[in-house]
Parts: structure tokens; C-alpha cells; sequence
């Protein structure tokens, strides 16, 4: 069986707290401009890094 890796030293992916609801989130063009707004994945933050807001407009892996 293959050992898991330590998700500490993980740095290719974006691993972040669970939203406190299940949800499903589509896009669509009714969707606003910035990725941060209404996103569940943001909630009560005040800043996010390039690599999340990145990952939300299309350039993640």
C-alpha cells in the first residue's frame, strides 16, 4: 500500500478549509466579476492569496 503524502509539505494544490454546508457552485454569466465575491470558499476573509484567486478564474491545475 502506498504511503500518503504529508500534506504539509504539499505546495501544487490548494487545500483549504471545508465550507460549513455542502454546496454546489456552477458558473455562469450572471456570475460576478470577481472571483472573491459571494464565493463560500471566502467567507469572512478579509484577504486571499494570488494562487486561490488564480485557481477560481480558471488558472489552477
Amino acid at each position: 500500500m502506498a504511503k500518503l503524502p504529508d500534506f504539509k509539505q504539499l505546495n501544487d494544490r490548494l487545500i483549504n478549509e471545508p465550507s460549513d454546508e455542502p454546496m454546489l457552485v456552477i458558473k455562469t454569466n450572471l456570475d460576478p466579476d470577481r472571483v472573491t465575491e459571494e464565493n463560500p470558499y471566502v467567507q469572512g476573509r478579509t484577504n486571499t492569496s494570488k494562487e486561490f484567486v488564480s485557481f477560481f478564474e480558471g488558472g489552477g491545475r
